[in-house]
C-alpha cells in the first residue's frame, strides 16, 4: 500500500517524512496515542503513549541488504549525522535521548520496534534478518519478525495489564 509512495524519487527529508507518517499511522491503528514534538531540533520524532509510559521515538527507514545482494536483511542507521559549519562533524547515537526506534521498511511494508538502550543494539548500523542465516547461525542474529510493531504492542499490553491493581 505505502510502497508506491517510496518508489518516487524523493529527497531524503521527504522519505523520512513519509516514514514518520506511516509509523504514526501504524501506532494509531493499534490504539496508541501519538504526539509530535514541536520544532525541528528534537532528537526524537514522536512520543508514543503506551498507557503507562511516554516513549520518545526515533523513526528510521530500513533498506534491503544482504550478502551478495540476496535481500535477506533490512538495515538502518542507529545514529544521526552531525554537521558543523556545513561540514560533517561526526555521528551521534540516540542512547539517553530517545527510548525506541520505530523502523519502517518500504520493501516489506512493516514497522519494527527496537529499544534503544538495549546492550545488544549497536550504535552504528542495525541489521534485521528477514530469513534465517544460511549457515544456521542464531547467536547475535536479530530476526525482523521478532521486532514487528504488533509483537511489541502485545508485549506492552501485557506489561500494562500486569501493572493494573
Amino acid at each position: 500500500m505505502f510502497g508506491s509512495l517510496f518508489d518516487m524519487p524523493t529527497h531524503t527529508k521527504q522519505l523520512g517524512d513519509l516514514a514518520e507518517v506511516t509509523v504514526m499511522g501504524a501506532f494509531l491503528k493499534l490504539g496508541f496515542r501519538v504526539a509530535i514534538p514541536y520544532g525541528e531540533n528534537s532528537r526524537y520524532d514522536l512520543v508514543v503513549d503506551t498507557g503507562d509510559r511516554l516513549l520518545r521515538t526515533q523513526v528510521k527507514t530500513a533498506q534491503l541488504c544482504g550478502w551478495k545482494d540476496d535481500r535477506s536483511c533490512l538495515r538502518f542507521h542507529a545514529y544521526s549525522h552531525r554537521f558543523s559549519g556545513g561540514k560533517f562533524a561526526g555521528r551521534e547515537d540516540y542512547r539517553g535521548v530517545a527510548d525506541i526506534f520505530a523502523v519502517f521498511s518500504p520493501d516489506t511494508g512493516q514497522v519494527y520496534v527496537l529499544p534503544i538502550d538495549n546492550d545488544n543494539l549497536p550504535a552504528t548500523d542495525v541489521w534485521l534478518r528477514l530469513t534465517p542465516a544460511r549457515n544456521g547461525q542464531r547467536n547475535g542474529i536479530r530476526m525482523a519478525q521478532d521486532c514487528l510493531l504488533e509483537k511489541w504492542a502485545a508485549r506492552q499490553a501485557a506489561t500494562v495489564s500486569e501493572n493494573v491493581p
